[in-house]
């Protein structure tokens, strides 16, 4: 007797498409913000004094105090969002790891590296943000002593990597997912972004080194 093999694989719906496009969207606003973020904070290796007019700009205007919980929400929401096909069970992800393994293909890889370091930025952003936005205002001698206390170097010597590496992937699955990056340029992109995320942990590291380095 026959036995009938026929997979059926469920279309995805239109929701799954706007959802898809949501995720987009909050990615794109995260990766901006992240690299903004970054560069404000860098500004210490100009001189305290302009870190300091920057913040104090930012909450003068309350971009910080406005600004800051708008963040913490979409980074919540964009982890809702890609948490859809995210493997949680242990059935899955031993799925997921022996298809990695035999198809050996980078950008499968790269997805994996983002999984892994969404669950630690989810744990270690949120403690960051909280942090700081109940600590207002934000200063550079009060930075400088928080890093120099021991436990938050470590802290963010974690956080750093994982950030930039989660950003630096995303904007790259992005260009190619929705089409800016088509095959015969992707290798182009992919050495774009390693660049580009190579840049962002070395000017985060050469700013910790500053915050050790400041008087407080």
């Amino acid at each position: 007797m026959a036995v009938n093999t026929t997979t059926y694989v469920r279309s995805p719906s239109r929701t799954s498409a706007y959802l898809d496009w949501l995720q987009m969207l909050t990615g794109v606003a995260l990766i901006l913000f992240m690299w903004s973020h970054m560069i404000l904070v860098a500004s210490v290796n100009l001189g305290a004094g302009v870190m300091d007019a920057l913040a104090h700009f930012l909450e003068k205007t309350y971009m910080a105090q406005v600004g800051g919980p708008i963040i913490a929400c979409i980074f919540l929401l964009h982890f809702v969002l890609a948490a859809r096909k995210v493997p949680f069970r242990v059935d899955q992800q031993t799925t997921i790891w022996k298809l990695s393994r035999q198809l050996r293909h980078t950008d499968t890889y790269l997805w994996l590296i983002q999984v892994v370091t969404a669950m630690i930025i989810l744990i270690m952003g949120s403690i960051h943000m909280w942090t700081v936005l109940t600590d207002l205002p934000i200063q550079a001698a009060k930075s400088a002593a928080r890093i120099q206390g021991g436990f938050w170097l470590v802290f963010y010597l974690i956080l750093l990597p994982m950030v930039e590496l989660h950003v630096g992937i995303g904007f790259y699955r992005i260009a190619v997912k929705w089409g800016f990056s088509r095959r015969h340029d992707r290798k182009k992109y992919k050495r774009f972004e390693t660049y580009l995320t190579a840049i962002f942990i070395t000017i985060g590291l050469v700013t910790l080194v500053r915050f050790l380095l400041l008087k407080t």
